[in-house]
């Protein structure tokens, strides 16, 4: 029992303790740094085609900073890619939304996952941030489309299949194998088939 009593205070002490979520706030002198795009993206590294990665810098009020200078900077070696000057950096400004888009990213041949590191400075605040990718080897269009389906469609699609089903063999155990009086039956068969010269 006094185990228990000790293990109970210990739990009132930890909840009246402030819970500090894991998030990139900012404090006084930061830039807080919101990934909007990019976070976990898978890129086609056949076409070489991925999602361009965007950020939104924010002071410590959660307001977006206009004006502010972004660095975005991939890795040297291994899965990684380059931007429409060839290079790993790219530095942009944000607008007025403050977001600053990483435009003409392009990943290399390499698969697996790398890190782009992104940092933000605007009058003499600063913020950095990390978004996550991975290049993969995707199928042509095809391959593309069939990885694209959701599990809730194919769901859905299965859940029909079976209604379709269950309505096909409860109409031929259901249903009376004598006509109504007054109803007319069609009766379908199938013919002959003739092969001969053509007319």
């Amino acid at each position: 029992m006094r185990l228990l009593a000790v293990g109970l205070s210990y739990l009132l002490i930890l909840e009246s303790l402030p819970i500090f979520a894991q998030t990139s706030a900012a404090g006084a002198g930061q830039l807080n740094l919101v990934i909007v795009e990019g976070e976990g993206a898978t890129n086609n590294i056949r076409q070489r085609t991925a999602r361009e990665p965007i950020v939104q810098v924010e002071d410590e009020n959660h307001k977006p900073v206009a004006g502010a200078a972004v660095v975005f900077l991939l890795p040297d070696q291994g899965a990684s890619g380059t931007f429409a000057n060839g290079s790993h950096t790219l530095t942009v400004t944000t607008d007025s939304q403050g977001r600053a888009i990483a435009h003409g990213f392009h990943p290399n041949h390499v698969q697996g996952q790398f890190n782009m590191r992104v940092s933000a400075s605007f009058q003499g605040k600063t913020g950095t941030a990390t978004i996550s990718q991975t290049n993969a080897a995707i199928a042509g269009a095809a391959g593309a489309a069939a990885a694209g389906i959701s599990v809730k469609l194919i769901v859905i699609l299965a859940i029909a299949g079976a209604a379709a089903a269950g309505g096909a063999i409860a109409a031929t155990r259901g249903g009376s194998s004598t006509p109504a009086p007054g109803a007319t039956t069609t009766t379908i068969s199938a013919g002959t088939g003739t092969v001969g010269a053509p007319h």
